[in-house]
C-alpha cells in the first residue's frame, strides 16, 4: 500500500525538498500551500516529472476552521495520512520591546498553533493502523534565542515541547514523533544573513541546504526510525 504524507508549507524551501524526498521513497505527497499555489505546482509538476505522486491542498494553517474543513475532507475521502511533516512557519523579527500584537500572534498562529490545527484531525487513523510518523521542523533558535526573534523562537521551541509530549502519548501505538533543529539553511528566509555570521556561528563554516534536511525528514519518516521518537534532531552543521 502507498503511504500518503501531508507536508505544510510544501512551496517553500525545505518543505519542498522534503516533499521531494518522500516521493523518491514512494510515497505519495500531498503538498500543503497558501498563497503560492504557482510554486507548489512547480513542486509537484518535479515529482510527477521523476514518477512521483503528488497532489496539492491549499489552506491558511492558522486558522481551525479551514484546516478542519480541508483534513477532514481528505479523511472522508479515505485519503487519511500515514506522515505529517509540519514545515510550514513565517519569521516577523522586531526586538520585543517594539514588537506589536499581531506579530507575535501570526508567526505563534502559524508555526505553533498550525502544529495543533494539521495534526490533531490526522492522529486517529494513524492510531487506528498502528503505523505512523509525525516530524516538525523546529530550529536551532528554540534550542538558543535569538535577538529579535523572541515570537519565532517561541513558536519553535513550543513544537519541541508539543512534539515531545504527543509522541509520549503516542509511543505504544506505533506513532513516531520527532522534531528537526535547522541551523542557517539555503532559504528566502536567511538569504539577507551575512557571510562572516555564517562563518562564526557554525563549525561547517557553510550553510546547509534544504535537501540535507530532507534526507533527516525522510529517515524519520521511514520504518527504519521505528525505535525513534520523542527527539529533537540539530540539523545545523556544528551549533552546539
Amino acid at each position: 500500500m502507498t503511504r500518503k504524507a501531508l507536508v505544510t508549507g510544501g512551496s517553500g524551501g525545505i518543505g519542498a525538498a522534503i516533499a521531494e524526498r518522500l516521493a523518491r521513497d514512494g510515497v505519495h505527497v500531498w503538498i500543503h500551500y497558501l498563497n503560492n499555489r504557482a510554486r507548489a505546482e512547480q513542486t509537484a509538476e518535479r515529482i510527477r516529472h521523476a514518477g512521483g505522486n503528488a497532489s496539492l491542498l491549499g489552506f491558511d494553517i492558522s486558522s481551525w476552521e479551514a484546516s478542519r474543513a480541508a483534513l477532514d475532507e481528505l479523511v472522508d475521502a479515505e485519503q487519511a495520512m500515514d506522515i505529517i511533516v509540519h514545515a510550514a512557519g513565517i519569521a516577523d523579527d522586531a526586538p520585543l520591546m517594539g514588537m506589536d500584537e499581531g506579530q507575535w500572534k501570526r508567526v505563534i498562529d502559524t508555526s505553533l498553533n498550525g502544529f495543533f490545527h494539521v495534526t490533531r484531525p490526522l492522529l486517529m487513523p494513524m492510531v487506528r493502523r498502528r503505523w505512523g510518523r509525525v516530524v516538525s521542523i523546529s530550529s536551532v533558535a528554540a534550542l538558543h534565542g535569538n535577538r529579535g526573534q523572541a515570537n519565532y523562537a517561541a513558536a519553535k521551541a513550543g513544537l519541541i515541547g508539543a512534539s515531545r509530549s504527543l509522541a509520549k502519548e503516542l509511543a505504544s501505538r506505533g506513532v513516531c514523533v520527532n522534531v528537526i533543529a535547522p541551523g542557517f539553511i539555503e532559504t528566502e528566509m536567511v538569504a539577507a544573513i551575512a557571510p562572516e555570521v555564517v562563518d562564526a556561528a557554525v563549525a561547517m563554516k557553510r550553510c546547509g541546504t534544504p535537501q540535507e534536511v530532507a534526507e533527516v525528514a525522510a529517515f524519520l519518516c521511514s520504518d527504519g526510525a521505528s525505535y525513534l521518537t520523542g527527539d529533537v534532531l540539530n540539523v545545523s552543521g556544528g551549533i552546539l
